[in-house]
């Protein structure tokens, strides 16, 4: 009964605005002075600190910051240009190509909302220029954006290790084959798009502007070689890979000569804003975490799962349902500190891998980045693109389908995630 009290707290503290990391706080303090009295405060602030300074969180700000630094130093505006000379041929090849630089640039960034504020400000003024409505341009970037979250590094999925003590290493291997099956699909949806609208295509196919393209955006690709190669490679930890982008982004940026240090400290203020973000969270959920633990919540759920049923198929799709739910009210990250925690027990007796359930959880948190009311993705899109909301969403309905249905192949296909797992590590 105290647990459903603090549960309604949180709701209510949700419901007025109250920003989430603030409300997660202050619902954990009520609970844990209702239990354990005034006394257990004692130790808050250094539990907060404590729970915010692992090791592997640091991955965040640094990926975060190299995204920021490709923006500002022109990398961004050269993936765009090789992706186009390579399928801008196609009718509405410049959603494909939005897509196509989507997954590129989170495979720096590591987070949809970077990804669709940097790259959309660039993508859909052109987008739009060139017949796409601003509800079909706003749907492509913000989609594609969302689905590069399972895409290595991914912030989501840091949180998501650390809350579940899983590999982070195996959980980005695991987003790679699902992270493309996805962006076919998605382009796929594009065409449809283009062919039902009569888009343009962008210029005919030109090999030698391909080589051009390739050649100015080059030495980009030492950032996902250097990253994923050296995680892959068990160099380097993805702490330490995030660390080698921020320097090698730094890099790019100079050897461009389009990176200032007006520009640089720009892009240290928008990483360290959005950094602010995630860590507050993460340090509040630090206390609801301990109040749950000391009161049994996830044990008992366990327990009341296992009585209803043993199938892990059945349960996998009960707590799909129930993340598509949780994604409906909270940000990604938010979900993965609040939720993950309780269900790892349940996870655990049943049989379920933990970084098969990781990319499982963070498909469906990519999908409630796409679905209002809080849709922190979509809502970013929608105003760069100055479209109204409910119009794109009735757009974005079908590349919310294939979201959907790479999800459910990933839960029901456990091969399609795990391959390349358990090829490089089991």
């Amino acid at each position: 009964m105290m647990v459903l009290g603090i549960f309604l707290v949180l709701l209510v503290l949700i419901c007025i605005n109250v920003p989430i990391a603030v409300a997660l706080a202050v619902a954990a303090i009520v609970g844990l002075v209702a239990t354990e009295g005034v006394g257990s405060l004692v130790t808050v602030a250094l539990d907060m600190y404590d729970g915010s300074t692992k090791f592997s969180l640091i991955a965040i700000p640094m990926f975060v910051l190299a995204g920021a630094i490709m923006n500002a130093g022109g990398i961004t505006d050269r993936l765009i240009n090789f992706v186009s000379s390579l399928i801008g041929f196609v009718r509405g090849g410049l959603g494909m190509v939005n897509i196509g630089v989507s997954l590129f640039f989170a495979e720096i960034s590591g987070s949809a909302v970077a990804d669709v504020a940097a790259l959309g400000s660039v993508m859909i003024p052109q987008m739009k220029k060139r017949g796409y409505s601003a509800p079909l341009s706003a749907a492509i970037t913000s989609s594609s954006a969302s689905l590069a979250i399972i895409i290595p590094p991914s912030i989501p999925m840091i949180v998501y290790g650390v809350s579940a003590n899983a590999s982070i290493e195996q959980l980005f291997v695991a987003g790679i084959v699902p992270g493309l099956i996805g962006a076919a699909g998605l382009m796929s949806v594009a065409y449809a798009f283009a062919v039902k609208y009569n888009l343009p295509t962008e210029e005919a196919f030109n090999t030698r502007k391909v080589k051009e393209a390739f050649k100015e955006a080059l030495p980009t690709f030492l950032l996902p070689v250097i990253i994923l190669g050296g995680i892959f490679g068990g160099f380097v930890t993805a702490t330490e890979a995030a660390g080698l982008a921020v320097v090698v982004a730094l890099g790019l940026g100079f050897y461009y000569g389009e990176i200032s240090f007006k520009r640089l400290r720009t892009s240290m203020i928008e990483g360290g804003i959005q950094t602010a973000v995630v860590m507050l969270l993460v340090a509040a959920s630090v206390l609801m975490g301990g109040f749950l633990t000391r009161a049994q919540v996830p044990q008992e759920l366990a327990s009341s799962m296992m009585e209803l049923t043993d199938n892990k198929y059945v349960i996998l799709a009960i707590l799909n349902i129930f993340f598509l739910i949780i994604g409906f009210f909270l940000h990604s990250v938010a979900a993965i500190i609040l939720v993950v925690p309780i269900v790892v027990p349940l996870i655990q007796v049943v049989g379920i891998d933990p970084v098969h359930f990781g990319l499982i959880v963070t498909l469906n948190l990519a999908i409630g980045q796409q679905t209002p009311p809080v849709a922190s993705v979509l809502i970013t899109s929608c105003s760069i693109a100055k479209a109204n909301i409910w119009d794109v969403s009735k757009v974005n309905v079908y590349f919310v389908g294939v979201l959907l249905l790479v999800l459910l192949l990933c839960t029901y296909v456990p091969a399609v995630p795990m391959f390349l797992v358990e090829y490089f590590y089991r």
